[in-house]
């Protein structure tokens, strides 16, 4: 059994599977409630409310596609400045060589693209994938989580995971099967 913090070694955690979306919702709440912090729910659709329920906090990657967009802005307006200005000035027109409103499309292209960089990679990046494996798949009737079927597991890192309580627990939620995940 693990103790405090410890996860049980080979166990990834405690899987339980319910019939529909409503009694998933529920058990993620009462896990919430019952203080359990490292969970996660598998549903074939969103279910509203299931990221509050499963403690989904915010992510940085606003902060990531802001920060990637003004780099890209100002990246792009450097290239046009060094160009003009520096690398290769030309008269045309008698307009200034810093004539930087004719920069401003070229800038703002540049901090969309980096934007829409910073957003699939950061993206990506938070979630951890590329991901080919997942313990998960190794629950028989898993692979019914993306048609009809709905997943809650307790993680074993989480603080207060003993195995024996956490299958008690799982068990007065009735769901249709328990089932402990394999590393």
């Amino acid at each position: 059994m693990g103790g405090i913090g410890k996860p049980i070694s080979g166990l990834y955690g405690v899987i339980a599977e319910f019939t529909n979306p409503q009694d998933l919702l529920e058990a993620a709440n009462k896990a919430r409630d019952e203080g359990f912090t490292e969970m996660d729910a598998f549903s074939p659709f969103p279910i509203h409310g299931m990221s509050e329920a499963v403690g989904f906090n915010k992510t940085r990657l606003s902060t990531i596609v802001l920060v990637m967009g003004i780099l890209g802005g100002l990246g792009g307006f450097f290239m046009c400045w060094y160009a003009n200005v520096i690398a290769y000035p030309l008269n045309i027109g008698g307009k200034p060589f810093n004539s930087w409103p004719a920069w401003i499309p070229i800038a703002f292209e540049c901090a969309i693209l980096l934007a829409a960089f910073g957003a699939v990679f950061g993206m990506l990046a938070l979630n951890g994938l590329p991901m080919p494996y997942h313990p998960v798949f190794n629950v028989r009737r898993f692979d019914q989580a993306s048609r009809d079927k709905f997943f809650l597991v307790i993680q074993a890192r989480d603080p207060k995971f003993k195995l024996d309580e956490v299958r008690n627990f799982l068990d007065t939620l009735h769901p249709r099967e328990i089932v402990d995940v394999p590393w």
